[in-house]
This record gives C-alpha cells, sequence and structure tokens, in this order.
C-alpha cells in the first residue's frame, strides 16, 4: 500500500481528464447573454490539459456536487449562470451553475462574440 493512504481507500476519481474538451457558456445577465433572441454570446472551449490544477479540482467539485442540470439560484436580477459541458471519451455531460460557482480565472477565459 502507498504511504500516506489509509487502508479502504479510495484512490481519488476525476471527472475532468487531460484529453477531455470543457466549453463554458455564459448565460443571462442584464443583455440576456445566450439566451433566445441574443445577438451576443459569451463562450470558452478549453482542452482538460489546459487547466490548472485548482481549476480542475473545482471543476470536478462543480460536476460531482451536480446530480441534475438544474442551475444553483442566482444571487441577482441579472446574475450570469454558466452551462459547461464536458465531452470526453463516450460521454457528455453538462450541468449549469451560478455565477459565484465558478472559479473567476474560468470565468476570464470566457470570450464575447457577436453572432
Amino acid at each position: 500500500m502507498p504511504v500516506g493512504r489509509k487502508w479502504g481507500s479510495e484512490e481519488r476519481k476525476t471527472i475532468l481528464k487531460p484529453e477531455d474538451h470543457l466549453e463554458i457558456e455564459r448565460l443571462g445577465g442584464l443583455a440576456g447573454i445566450g439566451l433566445p433572441g441574443s445577438h451576443l454570446r459569451s463562450r470558452a472551449s478549453l482542452r482538460g490539459s489546459e487547466l490548472s490544477a485548482d481549476e480542475r479540482d473545482s471543476v470536478d467539485a462543480l460536476f460531482k456536487s451536480r446530480t441534475s442540470a438544474a442551475p444553483s439560484p442566482q444571487t441577482g436580477a441579472d446574475a450570469f449562470r454558466y452551462r459547461l459541458k464536458l465531452h470526453g471519451g463516450d460521454r457528455d455531460t453538462e450541468i449549469e451553475v451560478g455565477e459565484t460557482d465558478l472559479l473567476a480565472s474560468l470565468k476570464n477565459r470566457v470570450q464575447d462574440e457577436l453572432i
């Protein structure tokens, strides 16, 4: 048994692997970004290998804590939501989280574009 592991403990299983593809889309806010009728879209497309260890751990925790695609409650009428889509292997998983749930470093990777 490796040093530092407790008897019977499992290896830490990660959801986001380096070869996986993560899409982040910002929704809502005052301008209704990404919603039907909006001419503005905000998103980022990243590989798991492009994320720092803290970012990967945070994304893993978000996917593990969300058993459904329901977003967490918004903190204000104009708060953003973030839709995270994970594509990897033979699975696609999607969740929505509140603005306060996502690390600032991940929010900063989201770029606006006109559509």
